[in-house]
């Protein structure tokens, strides 16, 4: 895969009501406000009484969810929401989510942020003994588990309780069945989970706050690592057994790129946490310039704090086309070409004759940055001094962020005098990676993942790492048919 930006796996939300009501909608603008982590495919399965409606397809919540389908949906006390970018698994209409699985002992729907690091034996298993899978994505292979499980199992949370022990890696889950809603958070904790309750007592559960906020619910805690929350009736009950089993590690990207700066995520600001970055890089590359200007969104808050630390004026440098969504999520690369020529629009007045710090979230393969100073140096821009408000990305992640190969990576094969000639920019810097634990507050590097960073991973590393490693196991098995 070629690749300009990194793409993450997916945002899950959950609506359990007491009474009948529009959990269709809830789910809706919970999704919306999710968008940002994944725009490839969205669903919503809604439970009325045991009874399930779902609708999933290709492309943004509101092109997908018209207001035929929606009035198709209709009202119930459960729904379970999934917008997805999918970093194991085909991008295709199969794979979006919920998944939704029909078996002896009841309907389950199943939505599913993260990546598992074990997916390829665990598939391998289940279809040496008879499973038969339908998609690519591991997030089927988890709901296979789970179902195995429940087979034994005496419910529903016991089941996942008992999946917990086999699934490996990366997963915040919202799981539903035909009367409890469960939410439960991967031991390590690499993804963020949360949930809280509106005022007419609707429990929502989200990846982010921001959802929350969305369809007017009051944030009540994150879902613990490792823990398993079950929403049952009038009762919420909590299962720890895998609490405390294994060392906390968000992924430490979720503060830098991929959450909505207004989320709050393991009790720590993300717009905080950017400014911090931005301020850490002020201190470490301190130059002479006329204005600081974001790349837009998610180095705008980064840039903020580089001005107030340095000095130097903040400015609107870019205009960004809000009808366009984020330039990695289009699939291939000419098509993430073409929407980055139409996606920023630079403010000339803001830079003409001026020398420029450019802030921006990451750098990855180097092919956007360089457009990006180029569009600054033709706006008149006399110099463009480059700040990433990542550290060089250096090694594959296996745990949601499609970084899964070396050989892009430019900081692999580029010295830093290298790079800053290939994007163009007069000088560049990126974040030391000794400073990402001032972004959360830590004293030191320790609650977080930065395995892409620094080559430590929190697991044992797949044996199979290829993200398309499903479609070419099919490959095979076809050309020998």
């Amino acid at each position: 895969m070629i690749f300009n930006k990194l793409h993450e796996e997916c945002g899950v939300f959950g609506a359990y009501a007491k009474e009948k009501t529009s959990v269709a909608s809830t789910a809706y603008y919970g999704l919306f406000a999710l968008q940002h982590r994944g725009q490839e495919s969205c669903g919503i399965v809604v439970n009325d009484d045991g009874v399930f409606q779902y609708h999933k397809d290709g492309g943004l919540v509101n092109d997908v969810f018209t207001p035929a389908v929606m009035a198709k949906l209709g009202e119930g006390n459960m729904a379970v929401g999934h917008v997805r970018y999918g970093t194991t698994g085909a991008s295709d209409r199969l794979n979006a989510q919920p998944i939704v699985i029909n078996h002896i002992k009841g309907k389950m729907a199943l939505a599913h942020n993260g990546n598992l690091v074990n997916s390829f034996e665990l598939r391998q298993e289940l279809e040496m003994q008879g499973s038969i899978f339908h998609t690519t994505s591991d997030t089927e292979v988890i709901s296979y588990v789970i179902t195995k499980e429940r087979l034994t199992a005496p419910s529903i949370e016991q089941a996942v309780n008992q999946a917990m022990h086999k699934i490996k890696g990366a997963y915040s889950l919202v799981v539903m069945s035909a009367s409890k809603m469960i939410a439960a958070r991967d031991p390590n904790g690499f993804r963020p989970l949360c949930y809280g309750i509106t005022k007419e007592g609707t429990y929502i559960i989200a990846s982010e706050t921001c959802a929350l906020d969305a369809v007017g619910a009051t944030f009540i805690r994150d879902v613990k690592p490792g823990e398993i929350i079950v929403f049952d009736g009038d009762e919420i009950r909590t299962i720890e057994d895998h609490c405390n089993t294994a060392e906390k590690k968000i992924c430490i990207f979720e503060y830098i790129y991929f959450a909505r700066p207004d989320s709050v995520l393991d009790g720590k600001g993300v717009h905080s946490a950017r400014m911090t970055a931005g301020a850490c890089l002020a201190m470490e590359h301190p130059v002479q310039a006329d204005v600081v200007i974001g790349v837009p969104d998610s180095g705008l808050d980064a840039a903020l704090g580089y001005a107030k630390q340095s000095g130097i004026p903040y400015g609107v440098g870019f205009i960004k086309n809000k009808y366009i969504g984020r330039t990695f999520i289009a699939p291939g690369q000419k098509a993430r070409e073409d929407k980055v020529k139409i996606k920023l629009n630079v403010v000339s007045e803001t830079v003409k004759g001026k020398r420029v710090v450019l802030v921006d979230d990451s750098i990855v393969r180097g092919t956007t940055s360089a457009r990006i100073v180029k569009l600054l140096r033709d706006a008149g821009a006399t110099e463009v001094h480059m700040c990433s408000s990542a550290p060089p990305f250096l090694y594959p992640c296996f745990y949601g962020t499609d970084v899964d190969s070396q050989e892009n990576l430019i900081a692999v094969n580029h010295t830093m005098d290298e790079i800053c000639k290939i994007i163009g920019a007069d000088s560049i810097t990126y974040l030391n990676k000794d400073h990402l634990c001032m972004l959360i507050g830590t004293q030191k590097c320790e609650g977080y993942c930065a395995a892409c960073f620094d080559g430590n991973y929190p697991t044992e590393v797949p044996t199979c790492t290829s993200k398309d490693r499903f479609e070419k196991k099919l490959s095979e098995r076809s050309k020998k048919k």
